[in-house]
Formats: structure tokens, C-alpha cells, sequence
């Protein structure tokens, strides 16, 4: 397999929906996702995955029950399994790279609307 270079803008330029992952790379048992979120996502958490948020571009709060932490450009968050929370996008779209292992559900532990059970991938 060749290595491959991604170019962030232009792979969030190729999707306008969102709260929909799509797969931009394998990292062993771990992928690379990019999503787009606007407004608030669901509370939930995941039994086993920890997830790291990386923000590319707008503002992210993370919401735990005990506190938020607001993510801007250039930062991340890493949610430890277990710990429920709840995305938030702040003023308008936030682009978000995820890095997690591949068998991560993006709604955790509860279904809904938001879940996708299959991603799209972008190579």
C-alpha cells in the first residue's frame, strides 16, 4: 500500500452534511474520521473506545456532566471510554478529525437518527 497525503480543507470540501464520519485513513486497528457538526449531538458514551477530537476549523464545546471544555482550532480532546458526553459545534459549523478504533460507534451507546452503522470513506 502506498502512503497517501490528505489535504484537510480539501477533503472537508468533498461533504457538506453532517454528523456523518466519513473515513479518511487506517492507523492499524484505529481510523482517521473527518466530521462536520453544527448545533448539539447527542449524550452517550462508549463502553471500550476512547476517542480523540481534533478541531481543524470553528469552535467544538465538549459537554460532560460535570463541566465543558471548549475546543478551538488547533486543539483536541480526548474522551476516555466510559465518560458520557455531548458534542457541541459553537457559532456555526466546526470541522472535527477523529482518531479512534475502527469498531467505534458514533452514538456509543444509544441509537439514534445520528447513528451510522456503516461509513463512507474518502480515498
Amino acid at each position: 500500500m502506498t502512503p497517501a497525503k490528505v489535504n484537510l480543507a480539501e477533503a472537508f470540501a468533498t461533504f457538506h452534511d453532517h454528523w456523518n464520519p466519513r473515513v479518511a485513513g487506517d492507523i492499524n486497528n484505529f481510523q482517521v474520521k473527518l466530521v462536520k457538526l453544527a448545533g448539539q449531538f447527542d449524550w452517550h458514551h462508549h463502553d471500550h473506545e476512547d476517542e480523540l477530537f481534533l478541531v481543524v476549523a470553528g469552535r467544538m464545546k465538549m459537554a460532560f456532566r460535570d463541566r465543558d471544555v471548549i475546543v478551538g482550532p488547533g486543539e483536541f480532546i480526548i474522551v476516555p471510554h466510559g465518560t458520557e458526553h455531548c458534542p457541541e459545534a459553537l457559532g456555526g459549523e466546526c470541522q472535527v478529525l477523529l482518531l479512534e478504533p475502527g469498531s467505534t460507534l458514533n452514538t456509543g451507546n444509544v441509537e439514534t437518527e445520528k447513528t451510522r452503522k456503516a461509513l463512507e470513506r474518502l480515498d
